[in-house]
């Protein structure tokens, strides 16, 4: 019987960890895999004992992390000595970019010498494309969930890059199009800055577009994890708010949203292939401004990235603004050409990242990992 696949995988988030978990369900239809690693909800369904809470790593922005800092490297020292000390055939460090680059430098200055895999390609195109040469030595490969960005690592002088799609790609079952009245969904983050920043927020917005005749009610979906502590934030809204933490769930309450309004991240491409409308908001702490500011405040809502357009209104803040928010889901729920107009947009990057490119054609994650084994010499 061959041996099976010792498999270290890391997530950081909870986006990581939906991906993390795909990644071995379609291994695991391949080949026998054990698991090592750190990951949540997703990953221990899969079977995973998390080394420490994935908790530990979910957070952003740079007050976070400093706040956090002395648990974050030592973090990646014990992350490093379990890599060294168990000594899997390959690691994917899924995300969590900071993190996974100082994890796959120290693990490498420990000593091992199979190969380390990054899933989500970091956005050095946007933010510092001098540093993608440095990632070259820390990664034999970078699977991107993006379909430009293997052209761009070249071009960038990166690590190999190829693009395999995003697991929202088996799960997106469009809405209708001529939606006139449904639900708004709320998507204030999963990270605590995130959920300080911006769940007062959404619930103020939500009370003030409570009475439109294109709303029919709200609800947040969120990781099971986060699920008692929404419930008891949401309780004193003016308007009542479902938290929904199933999947299966949150998909079908997708399919009958008239609107969403998120955070920027992996939730919008989510909302873009489930063809939910949206209006992207962030609001940036003092640290993230700054940097926002000096790297010429990008788009950062991935559907706009992905189809190099402005397909949503991306609202990036250092404050709440209220009624800007509010504004501009008035310009979605009065406007139904507005809405299929997204709608169509997310049809277009739904058949983009289906297909890749025709320089990155998209690839099975598993395939590729499973080349690295085969190289290393199972």
């Amino acid at each position: 019987m061959a041996e099976p696949l010792k498999l270290f995988i890391l997530a950081g988030e909870p986006s990581g960890d939906r991906i993390a978990a795909d990644l071995v369900m379609r291994l695991r239809a391949k080949v026998d895999v054990t698991l090592s690693g750190v990951g949540s909800d997703e990953l221990i369904g899969q079977g995973l004992r998390p080394l420490f809470p994935m908790s530990d790593l979910a957070v952003m922005g740079l007050t976070d992390v400093l706040l956090r800092l002395p648990l974050l490297l030592w973090r990646i020292e014990q992350t490093a000595r379990a890599i060294v000390a168990s000594n899997p055939d390959i690691v994917v460090l899924v995300d969590a970019q900071d993190f996974s680059k100082r994890l796959a430098k120290r693990a490498k200055a420990l000593g091992f010498t199979h190969p380390i895999l990054l899933y989500v390609a970091p956005s050095v195109w946007a933010r510092a494309p001098h540093r993608a040469k440095a990632l070259a030595p820390l990664f034999d490969e970078v699977l991107a969930v993006l379909p430009f960005e293997p052209a761009v690592m070249t071009r960038l002088e990166g690590p190999s890059t190829h693009y395999v799609g995003h697991p929202s790609l088996a799960e997106g079952i469009p809405t209708s199009a001529g939606t006139d009245r449904g639900l708004v969904a709320l998507l204030p983050g999963s990270r605590n800055g995130e959920l300080r920043r911006h769940l007062p927020l959404l619930g103020q917005v939500a009370a003030q577009l409570a009475g439109h005749p294109a709303v029919s009610g709200f609800f947040i979906p969120t990781l099971r994890s986060l699920e008692a502590r929404l419930r008891a934030e949401t309780a004193n809204l003016p308007v009542p708010v479902t938290i929904v933490a199933n999947r299966a769930e949150r998909r079908a309450l997708y399919q009958q949203s008239v609107l969403a309004l998120s955070v920027s991240g992996t939730a919008t491409l989510e909302l873009a292939l489930a063809r939910v409308p949206m209006v992207v908001v962030y609001v940036l702490d003092t640290p993230q401004a700054r940097e926002f500011d000096r790297i010429g405040r990008p788009q950062v809502g991935l559907p706009n990235i992905v189809l190099g357009r402005i397909v949503t209104d991306e609202l990036i803040t250092t404050a709440p603004e209220p009624d800007t928010l509010k504004a501009a889901a008035l310009r979605l729920l009065d406007n139904k050409k507005a809405r299929q107009d997204q709608i169509a947009a997310f049809g277009e990057l739904a058949d983009l990242m289906e297909r890749g490119t025709e320089d990155a054609p998209r690839q099975d994650p598993a395939d590729r990992v499973l080349g690295h084994w085969q190289i290393s010499g199972r």
